[in-house]
């Protein structure tokens, strides 16, 4: 078989190399990850695979393993075994839950997240802000999605106040999840070679939007409670799905908790950051201080309280996490200093 062929065949599910591995190797993507071990796809099979010993060590960095999503090369055997993850062009990952710093890693080598939302209960702007602000160092372009366009009589006025409050540019589609004629807006973002994930929380209609695109109901899909529009988990592990337009596919299962990993740099409040900047003292703590540009933005309506108290959490939330991953990067280190990405102004008046 000649070079062109394979290389052609991982075109279909998102390769861009132009190289295939030596002699023995195979290269295929990850789909899915179960306790058994993965499911993998070179663009005609799909196969199981088990990982090569040195990803079993303890104290290995989770990041390090392979993901869906994960490009790979594995050496023969029955099953194949992988043996090296190649080098990721994207990554969308959060800090895991709990008290000890650990990266999560969400998905690989994607060119779009699509954060689904509902028009219904589920809708919550400051959750879409959150996502975003995840999605910002991933490499990958955001995309809004809400759902449920058909159970809203005033979608038009929630929509627009979010386009409002969202950065100028933030692609927002609002859509029937059910009806394959609305689902064909999300075209551009799915052509043959791209790849995105799906997000969102538990009953936004991950499933049923999944399935349409598919065009087969292959996705469990469940009603959401109607007091607050909460779904159960009817997708329980990430996988990577082919579908007919020639994109890839990322599903997701809801995710109730997203912790910023402390390396964001919530670009999406810059305009925030830019009043903060017109502030007449450089440590203002944007309270009672005289020449405050946030308070006076506050009282003319130009900045919303709910965007500056959304605006105000993510900070504090990165700030802790940036200190947390500080501190285990020292350790790691030895002791030595990080320099941390995120300055402070120094105590002063402007001039």
């Amino acid at each position: 078989m000649s070079e062109p062929e394979p290389i052609e065949r991982l075109r279909r599910i998102g390769w861009r190399g132009d190289a295939l591995p030596g002699a023995g190797l195979r290269l295929a993507r990850v789909v899915a990850q179960h306790r058994a071990g993965y499911e993998l796809h070179d663009g005609e099979t799909l196969f199981s695979a088990q990982p090569d010993g040195h990803f079993l060590k303890r104290g290995l960095d989770p990041a390090a393993r392979p993901v869906v999503g994960d490009f790979v090369e594995l050496a023969p055997g029955r099953p194949p075994h992988i043996v090296k993850v190649l080098a990721r062009r994207t990554v969308l990952s959060r800090a895991a839950a709990g008290e000890r710093y650990e990266r999560q890693l969400i998905a690989t080598n994607i060119d779009y997240v699509l954060v689904l939302t509902g028009l219904d209960g589920d809708f919550n702007p400051a959750r879409i802000e959150r996502y975003l602000s995840l999605t910002e160092g991933s490499g990958a372009q955001p995309v809004v999605l809400l759902s449920k366009l058909d159970t809203r009589e005033d979608a038009a006025a929630q929509i627009d106040a979010l386009r409002a409050r969202l950065p100028a540019g933030t692609p927002v589609h609002a859509l029937n999840s059910k009806d394959p004629a609305s689902v064909a807006q999300l075209a551009a973002y799915l052509q043959p070679g791209d790849s995105a994930v799906l997000v969102g929380s538990s009953g936004a209609g991950k499933s049923t939007l999944t399935n349409t695109l598919l065009g087969t109901a292959r996705m469990a899909t469940a009603a959401v409670r109607s007091h607050d529009s909460r779904g159960r988990h009817t997708t329980t592990h990430r996988a990577l799905l082919q579908l007919p337009s020639g994109g890839c596919l990322i599903d997701t299962p809801g995710m109730r908790e997203l912790k910023l990993t402390g390396e964001e740099n919530l670009d999406l409040f810059a305009d925030i950051e830019a009043l903060a900047g017109q502030c007449r003292f450089a440590d203002c703590g944007h309270g009672s201080e005289p020449g405050c540009a946030v308070q006076a933005a506050l009282a003319s309506g130009e900045l919303t309280p709910g965007r500056w108290r959304n605006f105000l959490k993510l900070h504090d939330e990165r700030e802790e996490q940036a200190a947390t991953l500080e501190a285990r990067l020292r350790r790691q280190r030895g002791g030595r200093p990080i320099e941390r990405p995120h300055g402070h102004r120094g105590q002063r008046e402007r001039e």
